[in-house]
């Protein structure tokens, strides 16, 4: 039992397992340690009935925080358990949906819940499509025929990647969709070892179209490999697991929470990127940055929305 003592039972084995020795990763007492601040700041600014939801949000943020960061996916399993518990939190302390301004009554909260997961999920929503229209496509063309293959997962939680000019994509991010494919203008294909003519190869998620129309299951193939001088790369410009992690916010802090955390998450991954030199097409997990704009609306950013209504309403009264 003691073994299992947040932070200090890592301390205490200075980092390494009791029983074999091997290293434990400094990750685990920081989760713990984000997670144990988050607990100690909503008791503290808080009254008992919102701190125990809030608990509830900083651990869904800090899991799927490490998640995206991880493997650039939010579990849609979390968001939905999340977005239930900021409408319940809505009911016992109606101040949640617009801690701005509060509502009456825990029907009003309620309704606000409803309409800021609605914001969150639908307006998110709208973007990801429209970025999907402007840059859901990614060309690439080579003087020389390249060497290209389909790669088996390393590990049982590893996808299946497409690797191409040194470039490894895992399937996951070709395929968020049904109707997405991966097409590649090949010199050469070789399905299981054989050697099959040139022409435009169609992979989908499931199955792969030769150019003489003949389609083979992924699931059954052993191997696929060729060259290429030209390949479509299909891409999102955000993920979903967004769109659901912004409808929980909406859920918890309602439209004008859905708006802050979205500027705010803006902000903060614009300046992840400069500082850590990401170029432009380069992908870079959001959720992160999104809880970031959610508990800082929660812990005050909240009172900048008051300040900037305030400063607004004069101007709307000449």
């Amino acid at each position: 039992m003691w073994l299992n003592i947040p932070v200090l039972s890592w301390l205490w084995l200075r980092g390494r397992c009791a029983k074999c020795g091997c290293e434990i990763s400094v990750r685990y007492p920081m989760v713990e340690l984000l997670t144990a601040l988050g607990f100690l700041a909503a008791w503290k600014f808080f009254p008992p009935q919102a701190a125990v939801f809030l608990w509830v949000l900083v651990a869904l943020l800090v899991a799927i925080s490490f998640i995206d960061a991880d493997h650039l996916i939010i579990p849609v399993s979390l968001t939905w358990a999340g977005s239930a518990v900021g409408v319940l939190a809505a009911i016992v302390w109606p101040n949640f949906p617009r801690m701005a301004g509060g509502c009456d009554s825990w029907r009003e909260a309620l309704i606000q819940s409803g309409i800021g997961w609605a914001a969150g999920f639908f307006g998110l929503w709208l973007v990801v499509e429209l970025g999907k229209l402007a840059f859901g496509k990614k060309a690439m063309k080579f003087q020389t025929p390249t060497a290209w293959e389909l790669k088996e997962p390393a590990g049982e939680s590893d996808p299946l990647s497409f690797v191409i000019d040194g470039e490894s994509i895992p399937w996951w991010d070709l395929f968020s969709r049904k109707s997405d494919r991966l097409i590649i203008e090949t010199g050469e294909i070789r399905v299981d070892g054989k050697t099959h003519g040139g022409g435009t190869l169609v992979i989908r998620e499931t199955e792969i179209e030769l150019p003489n129309g003949a389609k083979h299951s992924i699931e059954k193939l052993q191997s696929l490999s060729g060259t290429a001088t030209s390949v479509v790369i299909p891409r999102e410009a955000m993920g979903f697991g967004d769109v659901h992690l912004m409808g929980m916010i909406g859920a918890f802090f309602g439209w004008s929470g859905v708006l802050f955390a979205l500027f705010a998450s803006s902000i903060f991954a614009l300046v992840a990127a400069l500082i850590g030199r990401i170029g432009f097409g380069r992908q870079l997990p959001f959720g992160p940055f999104l809880a970031m704009g959610a508990l800082t609306w929660a812990f005050g950013g909240w009172r900048l929305w008051v300040w900037y209504l305030d400063f607004l309403g004069p101007l709307w009264q000449r």
